[in-house]
């Protein structure tokens, strides 16, 4: 088996300004924020070529997900 990325995951700080931002800008096509009904559950997936998808989380959610800090140490 051969190794592939299907999936880049990116923690943004405004997932909603973040869709906007890819979906609009850049135009790439998505079905919006899904999960919002779960703590830590919201994620929007956005499709880029090849099959390849982008994945937007809060990073509060991935920093939850990893169990580390929400915010780096001053």
């Amino acid at each position: 088996m051969k190794p592939r990325v299907t999936v880049l995951t990116l923690g943004v700080d405004d997932l909603e300004r973040a869709v906007r931002y890819y979906r609009d800008g850049l135009g790439f096509p998505t079905e919006g924020i899904v999960g919002t009904e779960f703590v830590h559950g919201a994620v929007a997936f956005l499709d880029l070529e090849g099959g390849l998808k982008l994945a937007l989380f809060p990073r509060a959610s991935i920093a939850h997900d990893a169990g580390i800090p929400a915010e780096p140490p001053n």
